[in-house]
């Protein structure tokens, strides 16, 4: 279970090794925005190494928007390497996700990789008019393997000036947006993965926030520096009563398996209970070091 994902520049080789050595759940080797235009081929290759060299790890590349030339590159350069996902940049909609998926196909028979092993993961609401499409991502593609959001994009297309209020809560457009991609991405039966919190020094703040996500129902977070690591892990644990109480909602579902509703504590649960409670009992398993 994911819960950190964690942003580095893809022409960095320093920065690279840093991520390695966090204990990030996965690392998404940036080669869009954090890249200068007249550096993605240079940092095509310092990511093409660095994937090459540590497959141990959970790695995703974030691969420039699928309606520019840099996209093909990006993947042509790093699948061989045979990432865990690419996070797609921009999507107009499910659509790029499928296109997606239909490049994947292609590169995975190319580079000897097993059919249907590179995940997707988009962030789905960086242009306005994707917004209006969030719902097709239900079943629109096998390789989905999530959905997360992002405000900056979205607020310099709209000409706004600021994404947040004086108290640092998401002004009404973006909570929009936020709320949007956890609702689709529950229709679409996978994981929401929060958007990044930008001030890397503001650790309380961090910490509220990634509680608040996890409270929302989302699953993860993205990260931009390894000092959020640990808060973002440490906030998407569940606490000891979750646990104690996640085990005896599946115990009671043991005993009546066929069963599609069960009491517990004088209120009725059914099976989505049952399936939060496994997640509930996946993640308390990081907590004692065993990682799915």
């Amino acid at each position: 279970m994911t819960r950190s994902f964690l942003f580095v520049p893809g022409d960095s080789g320093k920065k690279l090794l840093k991520a390695a050595e966090s204990d990030a759940d996965a690392v998404i080797v940036d080669l869009e925005d954090s890249v200068a235009p007249r550096e993605k081929p240079r940092a095509r290759s310092i990511a093409r190494d660095f994937l090459s060299q540590h497959g141990e790890l959970e790695l995703w590349v974030r691969i420039n928007p699928l309606d520019t030339e840099d996209a093909l590159a990006d993947l042509r350069s790093l699948m061989p390497s045979g990432p865990t996902g690419i996070v797609l940049p921009k999507p107009h909609g499910a659509r790029d996700a499928v296109q997606l998926g239909k490049l994947l196909d292609v590169l995975e028979q190319e580079y000897d990789l097993p059919a249907g092993s590179t995940s997707v993961l988009p962030i789905a609401t960086e242009r306005p008019a994707a917004l209006f499409h969030l719902h097709e991502y239900i079943g629109a593609t096998p390789r989905l393997a999530g959905l997360t959001w992002g405000a900056e994009d979205l607020s310099a297309a709209v000409g706004a000036s600021r994404t947040r209020d004086d108290s640092g809560n998401w002004l009404e457009p973006y909570g929009l947006a936020r709320s949007l991609c956890l609702i689709a991405a529950a229709a679409a039966g996978v994981r929401a993965i929060d958007t990044v919190f930008t001030d890397y020094r503001d650790d309380q703040g961090l910490r509220t926030y990634a509680e608040n996500a996890r409270r929302d129902g989302f699953g993860g977070m993205l990260a931009i520096h390894p000092a959020q690591v640990a808060i973002i892990n440490e906030a998407f644990l569940p606490s000891n009563a979750e646990v104690e109480r996640a085990q005896r909602i599946v115990d009671l579902f043991a005993e009546s398996p066929d069963a599609g509703a069960i009491g517990l504590e004088g209120k009725m649960l059914d099976r989505p209970h049952l399936t939060q409670a496994r997640e509930i009992l996946e993640l308390a398993k990081l907590q004692s070091g065993q990682r799915k």
